[in-house]
């Protein structure tokens, strides 16, 4: 069966707080995970939320990589999903090493069956 795309989620936890606060580490973050993936970036835009958490959105080519933190809780959700053919674990592997993650799981939902 043909799908048109794979929205994998990514639950991060234990990670630090001081990480999960700056909107700006958030963004290189996620465009460093995009690049390591070899997707097409088209924009970013990220923001600070007060008192603390980031929320952004990385716009590829081949779809969206999101994040959104909680550093009260060490625990950032991040959604990634394309319709391209990129290397999505090496996204997962970049984004759990650089906000150091105690713990990840993750889940893969197939988008769009064809057929």
């Amino acid at each position: 069966m043909k799908f048109l795309g794979k929205h994998i989620i990514l639950e991060l936890y234990d990670c630090p707080a001081a990480l999960l606060k700056d909107p700006a580490l958030m963004e290189k973050f996620m465009r460093e995970a995009a690049e390591a993936a070899g997707a097409t970036i088209v924009d970013s835009k990220f923001h600070h939320f007060s008192p603390h958490g980031v929320s952004g959105v990385v716009l590829i080519k081949e779809s969206h990589l999101t994040i959104h933190t909680w550093p009260e809780h060490n625990y950032a959700a991040i959604d990634l999903f394309t319709c391209g053919d990129i290397k999505t674990e090496a996204a997962i592997a970049h984004l759990t090493e650089a906000l150091a993650a105690g713990k990840a799981e993750r889940r893969m939902i197939e988008r769009g069956r064809l057929g």
